[in-house]
C-alpha cells in the first residue's frame, strides 16, 4: 500500500504536466472558437457593471442588456468602419510610399559609400525591405479589422451569457457542493478583470489622443489611423507600444524625411513614458498583482496559443489563473511565483510576525514565573 502510494505521488506531477500539455494543444487547435468565447466572456464581464448600474435606476433587466449591447455595437462598428476606410486609402497609396522608401534607400546608399562604407545597392534594399515593411503595416491594420469583423457573432454570445448571468452562481454552488464563501474568488476575478480593463482602456485612450494631437502638429498623414493603432495595440503589454510606433515612424520617414521621423519617434517615446510610467501606475493603484517577468512570459505564451487575441487578453487570463491558484494550499506557491516581490515580502512579514507572536505568547508565562 505504501509503495503504491509513493509510486502514485511520483507519477502525479508527470500526469499533471502531460494533462497540461494536452489541454494547451487542444486549446491551440480550437483557438478560433476559444478566442471567440473568451472575447465574449470578457465583454460580458465588462457589461455586467453598466447593466447593474441601469437596473439600480429602475431600468428592466432585458432593456438594460439591449442598451449596453447597442452601445458596444456602435463602438465596434465605428472602429471597424474607421479601420476599413483607412486601410483602403493606405493600400491605394502603398506603391507610392514604396517608391519613396526606395528613393530614401538610394540616397542613404550614396551617402554611406561617400563615407567609405562598402555596401552594395542590392544589399541595402534587401535590408530595408520596403515591400515587407509596407506589408507589415497593412497586415497589422487588417488583423485589427478581422477582430472587428467577428463583432456580430461575439455580441450574440454575449447576449446569451448576460441573459444567463444571474443563474451561473446558483448552478456553480449546486455543482461544487462547497460553502458559498468559497466561491467568492469568482466574484474577485470578475472585479479584477473589470478594474484592469477599465483602467487600461482609459490609459490607451489617453495615449491615442495624445499621439493623434502630436501627429497632427508634426503634419503626418493618416494621423487618426496611427492613433487608432496605438489605442488598440497598447492593450498588449510591453511590446504593444513598440509595434504601434513602427508604422507611424516609417510613414513619417517616407512623407516628411528623417526630421519628421525623429519628431514622431520622440512623440511616441514621451507619450508612452508619461502614460505608462506616471499616469497609468497611479490609476492602477496596487497594480495587476503580476511580476513584470510573468507579464512578458504570459504575453509570449498566450500569443503562441491564441494568436493576436491571446496577446490582448494575456494579462486578464493570467490574473484569473493566479486568483484561482491562490484558493488552494497545494497551488498557492505557484500564485506566489506569478505575483510581485512586494506580495511575496508581505507574506514573509506576516509569517515572521506570527512566529514572533507565538514566541512571545509562549515566553510570557516563563518570564512571569522567573519574576516570582
Amino acid at each position: 500500500m505504501i509503495k503504491s502510494k509513493t509510486r502514485a505521488e511520483r507519477i502525479s506531477p508527470v500526469l499533471i504536466v502531460a494533462a497540461f500539455i494536452i489541454i494547451i494543444a487542444g486549446v491551440k487547435y480550437a483557438s478560433s472558437i476559444v478566442t471567440l468565447m473568451l472575447m465574449a466572456l470578457f465583454v460580458s464581464i465588462i457589461c455586467a457593471q453598466p447593466i447593474s448600474w441601469l437596473e439600480k435606476r429602475k431600468v428592466p433587466h432585458g432593456l438594460a442588456i439591449v442598451i449596453v449591447l447597442l452601445g458596444i455595437l456602435l463602438i465596434f462598428f465605428g472602429l471597424g468602419e474607421l479601420i476599413g476606410e483607412s486601410l483602403a486609402g493606405f493600400t491605394k497609396d502603398a506603391p507610392e510610399y514604396e517608391n519613396r522608401l526606395n528613393e530614401i534607400g538610394t540616397t542613404l546608399f550614396q551617402s554611406l559609400n561617400d563615407k567609405g562604407f562598402n555596401i552594395s545597392h542590392d544589399q541595402l534594399i534587401k535590408m530595408l525591405a520596403p515591400g515587407k515593411i509596407i506589408n507589415f503595416t497593412a497586415t497589422v491594420i487588417s488583423e485589427l479589422g478581422e477582430i472587428m469583423g467577428s463583432t456580430i457573432l461575439i455580441l450574440f454570445v454575449v447576449l446569451f451569457i448576460l441573459l444567463e448571468f444571474n443563474s451561473f452562481s446558483v448552478k456553480t454552488k449546486a455543482i461544487v457542493k462547497i460553502p458559498a464563501e468559497s466561491l467568492n474568488y469568482l466574484e474577485k476575478i470578475g472585479k479584477s478583470i473589470r478594474y484592469y480593463l477599465g483602467i487600461k482602456t482609459m490609459a490607451c485612450l489617453l495615449t491615442g489622443v495624445f499621439i493623434w494631437v502630436c501627429l497632427i502638429i508634426i503634419g503626418v498623414d493618416y494621423a487618426i489611423l496611427w492613433a487608432l493603432i496605438v489605442f488598440l495595440l497598447n492593450y498588449i503589454p510591453t511590446i504593444g507600444p513598440i509595434i504601434a510606433g513602427v508604422p507611424a515612424a516609417l510613414f513619417a520617414l517616407i512623407q516628411l524625411g528623417f526630421g519628421g521621423a525623429m519628431w514622431t519617434i520622440g512623440s511616441y517615446v514621451v507619450v508612452n513614458m508619461l502614460i505608462g510610467n506616471v499616469i497609468e501606475p497611479k490609476m492602477m493603484g496596487k497594480g495587476m498583482g503580476l511580476s513584470t517577468l510573468v507579464v512578458f512570459i504570459a504575453l509570449i505564451f498566450w500569443g503562441f496559443v491564441l494568436g493576436t487575441v491571446g496577446m490582448f487578453l494575456s494579462v486578464p487570463l493570467t490574473m484569473s489563473i493566479k486568483i484561482m491558484l491562490e484558493q488552494s494550499e497545494k497551488t498557492r506557491w505557484i500564485a506566489i511565483l506569478l505575483g510581485t516581490q512586494e506580495d511575496a515580502q508581505t507574506i514573509v512579514d506576516e509569517r515572521q510576525s506570527a512566529v514572533r507572536s507565538q514566541h512571545s505568547a509562549v515566553g510570557s508565562p516563563q518570564s512571569e514565573q522567573g519574576a516570582k
